[in-house]
């Protein structure tokens, strides 16, 4: 079986591609595709992942685990699909010690562990820091940045290194990734990367995004120049959406307000070409699928 975690990070899609897996459950439940409901898991699969990590995995847990979660056979499903934004840590403890998840490593091979018979897949959307750490910092109860941060300076911040370290960590497991900043145009890919089906196929909800961000008359505009050419293929499709994007993007939607002391405009746009340099090497790390435009 093939098991598929998507785990956040925190401040990126906010449950929707949870939502959208959901919208089209079942019609890939009968091509072996389980996607359960978030309430019967996560906080029992956090739970058990703590206990099993302190005391060895029982042959068992497995069985038990998927009894626990799944609704259907377990001989009829190929692929399941977990999600879960606080796997590696609930906001408030990101930097707990000064290092970027620092659980994160140790869940994740937990988790390999126990699925140690079936293919286990990590999915993450990244985000740039200049607007995840103000956004990770006001979804904690945190009323100090500094102690949020807990000694992390944000011009170091990397998201290569937490990627390195969960590739050393589990090697043989795959990672694929995603800008949070591309998700709109990327929307589609990303839920069928993760359901395993081909990118030519139809789902329900393939424009949630990007219809949140564009005003009414362009979504209108937009679906009907699709109705119109759909023979064109996902890139052709993407850069219509940007040229549309051009053109009938709802400003207020796409803009983001920061509001922390220091953090000027020289600042951030500082942290946004780190950003951008280090998604670059993330590119480059072996085992690792980097979905963009």
């Amino acid at each position: 079986m093939q098991v598929i975690l998507h785990a956040g990070v925190h401040c990126t899609d906010e449950d929707r591609i949870l939502k959208c897996l959901l919208r089209n459950a079942d019609s890939w439940r009968h091509e072996g595709v389980a996607i359960p409901g978030p309430s019967k898991y996560r906080k029992f699969l956090l739970e058990a992942l703590n206990t099993m990590g302190k005391g060895g995995i029982n042959p068992d847990t497995r069985e038990i685990i998927l009894d626990a979660i799944m609704e259907a056979d377990q001989a009829e499903v190929d692929r399941l699909i977990l999600s879960h934004h606080s796997f590696f840590s609930v906001p408030k403890l990101m930097f707990e010690g000064g290092r970027t998840y620092r659980k994160a490593e140790g869940r994740l091979q937990t988790l390999q562990n126990i699925f140690a018979v079936d293919e286990v897949e990590l999915h993450l959307g990244l985000r740039d820091p200049a607007t995840f750490l103000p956004a990770a910092f006001a979804a904690t109860p945190h009323t100090n940045f500094q102690d949020f941060l807990q000694g992390v300076d944000p011009m170091q911040f990397r998201w290569s290194d937490l990627i390195r370290r969960l590739r050393d960590q589990v090697p043989g497991m795959p990672i694929t990734l995603w800008c949070n900043e591309d998700t709109p145009l990327i929307w589609g890919q990303i839920i069928r990367e993760m359901a395993g089906i081909e990118l030519t196929r139809k789902i329900t909800g393939a424009f949630d995004l990007f219809s949140q961000i564009i005003s009414p008359e362009g979504m209108k505009r937009f679906r009907g120049f699709l109705k119109e050419n759909h023979n064109i293929n996902e890139m052709q499709k993407r850069r219509v959406m940007a040229a549309f994007l051009d053109k009938y993007a709802l400003e207020d939607e796409i803009e983001e307000e920061l509001d922390l002391p220091g953090w000027d405009a020289t600042y951030v746009d500082m942290l946004t070409e780190l950003y951008e340099d280090d998604l670059y090497t993330i590119s480059r790390i072996p085992g690792v699928t980097v979905i963009a435009p």
